[in-house]
């Protein structure tokens, strides 16, 4: 055989297709709705809905298969001329459950989206809606499996693209518009950056993939070394930009008013998770000799957002309009700050069982995060049926109008706090301050133990306003199927880990090293 010819067999790739198959579903579906929207009658449109759920509940079930109680490892798109790990594609454990974190996630907001397009087909085009909710549940899925820089940042966009698009759908909504702007300028020229730093890293070490970055970081040209580090540190920014980490935390309290609430819901969960897992890729598997550069760098980064979050929460006005939807948002950046923390933790880690434990507290975290998260947003969905301005104070006596969306409510929210009978958020805050203590990082605890009691005020507040007596006549909330099914799936679970909250550390341990 000639060079020409092993050259151009070592370029011939085989497919996993199994492996692929969670994200390539979801992307395909998407392609059937938006074609399908073309022949569905205006009528019918919430075909197009129930087709978008099967689709993602396909995709999760997906991952079945991929689940084999042994070596969950497949990798697929893998060079092969010598590099002996070097895949773009890898389907491990931590890969699995982030796949269904961010897929579970989706389909609770498909399910909250369902209701909210039948409520308002002439502000929201159904097929488009569908479309791209599915592309970027796509691009999320795909993420957690990338093994190269190149990839990472594809799937990063492939998520965030059509996520600008949703918050913008609204027809004649301003404030929709000025949100999507806002989200838009602000992750571009996050992206901006981080494709700097990936030029730089590239330029360091002639290579994308990230186990092979790994290694060739730790013998980098000392001409190199400070463009190596200022790679490091601008790749991190687009995926601290998805976390909503300070200072790149501005665009969410806007954008997740001016968004249709279940996109908003969306954000809040698969938004983060793309984020975070972005962040623990490049940091613990592509760069961990530059863990003095991260480190201290996502332990600054924990502290700041947590406390920026917590403080403009406890800082927003019951009466003011859209002022549940802003708290949620505003919580949702001080949950960044506490997602942080581990990551931050595995910088100081001795060893990779350290770090191993520390990322394992992130995921653990990130599970919990998302049910009980999702399931405020179903509530939040709920009341703003009848309450079109969702402010705090329209919460008023909801035990009186719906006593289970109530208990249901503020069961989440005790969650969030971390407090009985919401047991999986106390074991999920644990894990995390257990993970920041073993890694020596006691003013970072200090930080984060202040920050859980500030959020306690604000969680408390709206739990007991839950069961006050309400002002004027009480308005029965009834909830379509969906949505009944939305706040159901989110209960069931926040209980069920609740009364085993051991499951979540055990399904967490993601075997990344």
């Amino acid at each position: 055989m000639t060079v020409a010819a092993e050259s151009a067999a070592s370029l011939v790739q085989s497919v996993d297709w199994v492996a692929i198959a969670p994200p390539t579903i979801a992307a395909v579906v998407g392609l059937v709705v938006l074609v399908a929207d073309l022949f569905v009658g205006d009528g019918k449109k919430a075909v197009l809905g129930w087709v978008s759920v099967a689709g993602l509940a396909a995709a999760a079930l997906a991952l079945l298969p991929l689940v084999d109680g042994g070596d969950d490892d497949r990798s697929t798109f893998c060079l092969t001329g010598g590099a002996a790990h070097a895949c773009s594609y890898t389907a491990d454990r931590f890969t699995l459950v982030i796949q269904l974190l961010v897929l579970g996630g989706a389909l609770v907001a498909a399910l909250l989206s369902m209701s909210t397009l039948k409520d308002s087909p002439d502000e929201l085009p159904a097929g488009e809606y569908w479309f791209l909710l599915l592309s970027s549940a796509a691009g999320a899925a795909l993420l957690p499996a990338s093994r190269d820089l190149a990839t990472l940042i594809v799937a990063l966009e492939v998520a965030s693209l059509p996520a600008f698009a949703l918050v913008g759908l609204k027809r004649g909504d301003k404030r929709s518009s000025e949100a999507a702007l806002k989200f838009f300028l602000s992750s571009v020229t996050a992206t901006a950056v981080s494709l700097l730093g990936v030029s730089f890293v590239y330029a360091a070490t002639g290579t994308l993939h990230l186990t092979e970055i790994a290694t060739k970081l730790q013998d980098v040209d000392g001409q190199l070394h400070t463009l190596a580090q200022t790679g490091v540190a601008l790749t991190l920014v687009g995926f601290a930009f998805k976390v909503a980490a300070v200072p790149f935390h501005f665009w969410v309290p806007d954008t997740y008013v001016g968004a249709p609430l279940p996109v908003a819901a969306y954000l809040s969960v698969v938004g983060k998770a793309v984020g975070f897992t972005g962040l623990i890729l490049v940091t613990v598997v592509a760069f961990p000799s530059y863990a003095d550069v991260w480190g201290p760098a996502i332990a600054v980064l924990a502290a700041l957002t947590m406390t920026a979050g917590n403080v403009a929460a406890l800082r927003q006005q019951a009466t003011r309009a859209y002022s549940a939807v802003r708290l949620l948002a505003w919580s949702s950046v001080g949950q960044a700050g506490y997602l942080l923390v581990p990551i931050a933790a595995a910088g100081y880690a001795d060893d990779d069982a350290g770090a191993q434990k520390a990322i394992g507290s992130t995921v653990a975290y990130a599970l919990m995060y998302a049910a009980v998260n999702l399931g405020a947003f179903a509530v939040a969905a709920l009341v703003g049926r009848t309450q079109r301005l969702n402010r705090v104070s329209d919460y008023r006596g909801l035990y009186a109008r719906s006593p289970l969306a109530a208990l249901v409510l503020g069961f989440f929210l005790l969650c969030l706090a971390g407090l009985p009978p919401g047991i999986i958020g106390l074991f999920a805050k644990v894990t995390v301050f257990s993970a920041v203590v073993d890694a020596g990082l006691g003013w970072l605890a200090v930080v984060m133990a202040v920050n859980v009691v500030i959020a306690l005020f604000y969680y408390l507040q709206w739990t007991a306003l839950l069961f006050r007596a309400p002002e004027g006549e009480p308005v029965r909330h009834r909830a379509p199927a969906p949505l009944t099914a939305a706040i159901a799936v989110t209960a069931v679970l926040g209980i069920a880990l609740s009364g085993a909250p051991q499951l979540v550390l055990r399904f967490a341990d993601t075997g990344l090293f």
